[in-house]
């Protein structure tokens, strides 16, 4: 992977502001950092990386912490394309609008997590632009994302490791079904 001195710097930055002991402040440094560097318009993710993909959002790798603590992830929202609601399997998460602008729908879960039809009540719905970001700590991690625009919008994700599946709610009479998924990186 090609590293600009900019991203570099966002590491190095990364790495710092990981360094907090406790889920909520570290994800406050995280999400500060993420908004520094992306205000204003900022252009330091390598061009590969921010190509939209024609079925479905793109997931790619910007960078892994060799110790484990983070990942931070470029998706590239295209016109239409969104997420199912889901949670992050237990991750700490901070997105970031680097490009565009996107919906976020955050949700309660109203029944037991166990109940074999699941409800949620939505919480409330935000509508962020390039520099805006916000956390998700789990329990509180139930969402959906979706592309507010007629052309692509790209988001940073730092995700507190490496987060390889998630659960997916998926509609059913009544309420929801959860489903596990397992996740990949786009091409």
């Amino acid at each position: 992977m090609v590293q600009t001195a900019s991203v570099s710097e966002l590491i190095r930055r990364l790495d710092e502001a990981v360094e907090h002991p406790e889920c909520r402040t570290r994800c406050e440094a995280v999400k500060n950092v993420l908004h520094e560097v992306c205000e204003g318009g900022a252009d330091f993710v390598p061009s590969e990386l921010l190509r939209p993909a024609p079925d479905k959002y793109a997931r790619r790798l910007l960078h892994m912490d060799p110790q484990g603590r983070y990942t931070v992830l470029v998706m590239v929202w295209d016109q239409g394309q969104g997420t199912l609601l889901h949670d992050h399997g237990g991750l700490w998460c901070v997105e970031c609008v680097y490009r565009g602008r996107i919906r976020v729908r955050s949700f309660s879960m109203t029944t037991p997590p166990d109940a074999e039809v699941l409800r949620f009540q939505e919480e409330n719905t935000i509508y962020a632009g390039v520099g805006e970001a916000g956390s998700l700590i789990p329990p509180f991690d139930h969402h959906s994302i979706e592309n507010a625009l007629d052309e692509p919008s790209v988001t940073l994700h730092v995700y507190g490791g490496e987060l390889t599946w998630c659960n997916c709610f998926v509609p059913v009479e009544g309420g929801f079904k959860m489903e596990r998924r397992e996740l990949c990186y786009t091409a």
